[in-house]
């Protein structure tokens, strides 16, 4: 499958090459070839009103009133984002009969108004609460790598990832709370972005955790990810990136926690892409922050994320517990084993992590790190129970850093498409996402070039 750009494909709509029509359909035939798994990968699939909006932008792009350069371009929405007259049931059975949205949440009604057609809802782990993706209700997405044998997707926005993976829209929204569009992004080789929180509207989103929830795309490019946060943020310009040059560059490798438990192929990667980096003049310092060791403690009860999500939650588990992916329940209800005081030292724990982090980070253009230590395990592996909790540590332990540190954070892939895949990250502290999107975006060539 030939990758391809927003801004390629804007290029072409411009130039009449193709039209939004030919765009959707395209997308349509690759959810409906099963190989894909597109049965699994959208749990609601528009085929009507996908065809409905391409048409409605041709006929505007023909008389030269198209809403933007975009306009046209079918994007995938996951199952946690509000859409007018649709229900927003975020990968559960217990919500699938709620009353449908009245509008559009913030960030897509800016979608929308920029012309993207709308394929339909993706999947995702239910409630948006694991980093492998696993779905008992609607099944379980595959990464595009190794599907004979069935390997996960990554979480939560397991179906935003696979459908820009496989073709079936050219962006995937999804949000991140604890790595939720960098794992999917990293296990199917294209690029996924999590924001500054606060820098996009969640109104609209169904939340799970209101301190570490932030909305972010998956993406073909860093410029596809960049131009998706800028309209999405309100930002004028739409995002135009300006790739750094490799020698402006300067990274700090993290050395604590961060790079270990890497399985061979990962730690193979890694080194070579720091060495091709290295090549092209990006230099490079180890960079120790040994406050993250305490992290596996910090959050042994499950920390914020928990606990607000356990405020979310307590009336529908009373009414509906038995409904739940009961992983999704055991993880939402260790909330209530922290006590109030142990959550007010978490949050004074952050600030004061946060702070160390962003002393740590200046002068630096990004620390940088394996965006998941290891390969994505067979779908059979992580459905074991025992190994499932071990599995969706080691899935969310590097991407959740971002999180807890309040970063903004990148990954890009550095294997080829179709071999196995794995992501390099690149964080940066709270509100710096412009010098971040110029930064990977220079990282990004290094290694497109280094990979070809």
């Amino acid at each position: 499958m030939i990758v391809e750009t927003l801004g390629q494909l804007a290029d072409q709509l411009e130039a009449g090459t193709t039209t939004s029509r030919d765009l959707t359909e395209g997308c349509l035939a690759r959810i409906e070839n099963e190989d894909g798994g597109g049965s699994r990968v959208f749990l609601m699939a528009d085929a009507e009103g996908a065809i409905a909006q391409a048409d409605h932008i041709d006929s505007l792009r023909h008389k030269g009133r198209a809403p933007s350069r975009y306009a046209g371009i079918p994007i995938s929405l996951k199952d946690l984002f509000d859409v007018a007259g649709q229900v927003t049931a975020a990968g559960s059975t217990i919500l699938r009969d709620a009353e449908p949205a009245a509008q559009d949440a913030t960030c897509v009604a800016r979608l929308r108004a920029a012309g993207f057609v709308f394929m339909g809802r993706t999947n995702m782990t239910e409630f948006a609460y694991s980093g492998v993706g696993l779905n008992p209700h609607y099944g379980t997405p595959k990464s595009v790598w190794d599907r004979k044998n069935g390997r996960i997707p990554g979480g939560s926005s397991s179906g935003a990832g696979v459908s820009v993976a496989d073709g079936m829209a050219y962006m995937g929204l999804g949000t991140d709370t604890g790595g939720s569009c960098r794992i999917p992004a990293a296990f199917n080789g294209i690029v996924g972005y999590k924001s500054s929180t606060g820098r996009v509207s969640k109104d609209g989103v169904f939340p799970l955790s209101a301190t570490l929830d932030t909305v972010g795309p998956l993406a073909n490019s860093v410029q596809c990810c960049s131009t998706i946060d800028a309209m999405m943020a309100g930002d004028r310009g739409y995002g135009e990136v300006s790739a750094r040059e490799p020698h402006t560059l300067r990274f700090g490798i993290l050395q604590h926690v961060a790079l270990d438990s890497m399985s061979p192929e990962v730690a193979t990667a890694f080194d070579a892409a720091i060495k091709a980096l290295g090549k092209a003049g990006v230099t490079f310092s180890e960079v120790a922050f040994a406050d993250l060791l305490d992290l596996p403690n910090i959050n042994s009860k499950g920390g914020i994320s928990a606990c607000e999500a356990m405020d979310v939650h307590a009336a529908m588990i009373e009414r509906h517990g038995d409904e739940y992916d009961q992983r999704v329940r055991r993880r939402i209800e260790s909330g209530l084993t922290v006590t109030g005081p142990e959550l007010v030292g978490i949050y004074r724990r952050r600030r004061e992590m946060m702070a160390r982090f962003n002393r740590l980070a200046s002068g630096l253009d990004g620390l940088i790190l394996p965006t998941v230590p290891i390969l994505p395990p067979l779908i059979s592996e992580v459905d074991d129970n025992e190994r499932y909790g071990p599995l969706n540590f080691l899935c969310l332990r590097n991407t959740f850093l971002g999180n807890f540190l309040d970063t903004c954070a990148i990954s890009i892939p550095m294997t080829s498409r179709g071999e196995a895949p794995a992501g390099l990250m690149i964080m940066r502290p709270h509100g710096q996402d412009t010098e971040l999107f110029n930064a990977a975006a220079g990282v990004e060539a290094v290694l497109k070039e280094a990979l070809a």
